[in-house]
């Protein structure tokens, strides 16, 4: 059987921002970040240059697949917690806890295991902050819901981010057998947060 991504055999049934970020990271790898074009990465998937721009905007984007998801779980667990004015650090936690869940091991970011193949490259760096941005605003949102004033709620969101940001980069570095990201982010807010 012929694989759905070998160039010139053909579309795959159907194209996913999983499919294109598998065939970038296989490019990435193969010739780095900067020598691997979007045409590349379309070719390799089997689509047109068109559907890659219809799941990204940037080559850099592909990287966030598992960040974008994991935004969108954060944005409905935050709308089904109710506002809890006298215990929002724990409503919260467990938000950004449920919104990781399914993180598994095999989900750590191609960005922070294989970065000596992309190098420093502001387009990734603009991309990973715009995400970072977007969760501080939902949980900032959230927490002025709960009482707190602007200044306080962004604070507190962007220690979160912070804690995230901590964990993720240990859990990489844990290797293969580092299981879910969950755990690490718990450890990580609780060094950090006092919850009520």
């Amino acid at each position: 059987m012929t694989s759905p991504r070998t160039p010139g055999r053909g579309r795959p049934p159907a194209a996913s921002r999983e499919l294109l970020q598998e065939a970038a990271f296989e490019l990435f790898v193969e010739n780095g970040y900067t020598g691997t074009t979007v045409d590349q990465i379309a070719t390799r998937a089997g689509v047109s240059r068109n559907t890659f721009f219809n799941y990204f905007e940037a080559k850099g984007e592909v990287f966030w697949v598992e960040l974008d998801a994991a935004t969108e779980r954060l944005k409905i667990a935050l709308t089904e917690q109710p506002a809890a004015p006298h215990q929002p650090s724990l409503a919260i936690r467990d938000a950004m806890l449920q919104s990781l869940a399914p993180v598994e091991s095999q989900h750590v970011p191609f960005v922070l295991t294989q970065y000596d193949l992309i190098g420093s490259v502001t387009e990734i760096q603009a991309s990973a902050m715009s995400r970072f941005a977007t969760q501080a605003r939902l949980l900032g949102g959230y927490l002025q819901r709960c009482g707190a004033d602007s200044a306080t709620a962004r604070v507190q969101a962007y220690t979160l981010i912070a804690c995230v940001v901590a964990a993720a980069q240990e859990w990489a570095q844990a290797g293969p057998q580092r299981g879910r990201l969950e755990p690490f982010v718990q450890r990580a807010i609780a060094a950090t947060l006092t919850v009520e």
